[in-house]
């Protein structure tokens, strides 16, 4: 599919088109979890589970169902839950190698590249121009493509994300592998009405 193709499609939410938005789908996943001290033994290049955090919405805070922002609040779920993920793993969000963020529609990526801390608010355009979030980029995100590419079956998209960073750090992401050597990864869902998880996962061992 090609950019033109995604623009010219059926309006549905100015400047929002059929296919900017992501389809509903089922599906699911699982995870292999294991003992820091066994990780070594199952791989070569373990991925370190460093923080994972869930917030709701405070009173006030902006969500999808809100009908009104109070002019005195400047937070969200996604706000709370990313620099809760970030204070617990000791670091911070410039330190970030890969990201996946929820896109459910290409709007979205763009809100939570703010809300999460990876980019100041109001420069996201100058970073797309730059080519900041692709795969060469400073940060790339989404790197397979997200919601919009994958579909969003509910509950096990999250988990997409994690495995999707995993194998970036592991180097295991076939065709679609960032370049350098990414260390730490960051994930970030949201729902409604209200509701944020965030990860940040590590690559341990030497590097590759």
């Amino acid at each position: 599919m090609t950019a033109d193709e995604a623009i010219a499609s059926d309006m549905v939410n100015d400047p929002l088109t059929r296919l900017m938005f992501c389809s509903p789908d089922a599906g699911g996943v699982a995870l292999i979890l294991a003992r820091g001290s066994r990780a070594f033994d199952l791989c070569e290049r373990p991925v370190r589970l460093a923080a994972v955090e869930l917030r709701g919405r405070r009173p006030g805070s902006f969500e999808v169902f809100s009908p009104w922002l109070s002019p005195g609040v400047r937070t969200s779920p996604s706000v709370d839950a990313a620099s809760a993920a970030f204070a617990a793993a000791g670091v911070r969000p410039e330190d970030v190698h890969v990201a996946q963020l929820q896109d459910t529609e290409s709007g979205a990526e763009i809100i939570h590249l703010a809300e999460t801390g990876l980019c100041p608010p109001g420069e996201q355009g100058a970073g797309y121009a730059r080519g900041d979030y692709r795969a060469g980029g400073r940060l790339p995100v989404n790197t397979d493509g997200g919601c919009i590419a994958n579909g969003e079956p509910v509950g096990a998209s999250g988990l997409r994300q994690v495995y999707e960073v995993m194998t970036q750090l592991q180097g295991r992401a076939l065709g679609q592998q960032v370049p350098g050597d990414p260390r730490i990864g960051f994930t970030h869902v949201y729902g409604a009405p209200g509701i944020s998880a965030c990860t940040v996962l590590v690559a341990e061992g030497a590097s590759r």
